[in-house]
């Protein structure tokens, strides 16, 4: 069929929020610390007001040129809008629900809170060191893990020198919890 004939969507997955987001556990708040907050909050800013404008403005441009059926620029343009929309969304709602917890403001303590960073160590006495984060913050590869990932689970409100158990994909693991610090987090 001739795309002359075809109603171009504006709706394609519209109502889909970003997928490859974790979502949030039902009735839980999006616990966030100031730096993770400061990037959403940048994102969002970035795409409202630098991002969008220039692309309505290429839209509006490619569409003053006439036939839009087989206008790259318009087509792409549309496409590429309607997913800046939807991570505007998507960021709106994440921020509108959002609960910025400071770990350098919290009185010092041995146990185990959101925005602690936890040195653990497992039964063959090898170390790792992870900060428990957002869910919008998490990045396993800088050593930040969700609140709600199940090592996290495992370690809230443990203290130093406990021993927690978690189930991993390798089976269940014993982890020491070998310090607590809670610090400003970049």
């Amino acid at each position: 069929m001739n795309k002359a004939f075809v109603k171009e969507s504006d709706s394609d997955d519209d109502d889909v929020d970003d997928v490859a987001a974790p979502a949030l556990p039902a009735g839980s708040k999006n616990y966030l610390t100031p730096a993770g907050y400061a990037r959403l909050n940048a994102e969002f800013n970035q795409l409202w007001t630098v991002e969008r404008p220039k692309l309505v403005e290429t839209i509006a441009w490619a569409a003053s040129n006439g036939d839009r059926s087989e206008n790259g620029d318009y087509i792409y343009g549309k496409k590429r809008l309607r997913e800046v929309d939807r991570r505007i969304r998507f960021l709106s709602k994440r921020l509108e629900h959002a609960e910025v917890v400071d770990p350098a403001t919290r009185e010092p303590t041995d146990q185990v809170f959101f925005g602690a960073t936890v040195t653990i160590a497992d039964a063959n006495g090898i170390e790792a060191t992870y900060a428990i984060v957002g869910i919008d913050e998490a990045d396993a590869a800088r050593g930040r893990i969700a609140w709600i990932s199940p090592v996290a689970r495992a370690l809230l409100k443990a203290r130093e020198g406990d021993t927690v158990s978690v189930q991993t994909p390798e089976g269940r693991r014993e982890l020491e919890i070998v310090e607590v610090r809670y610090v400003a987090m970049e």
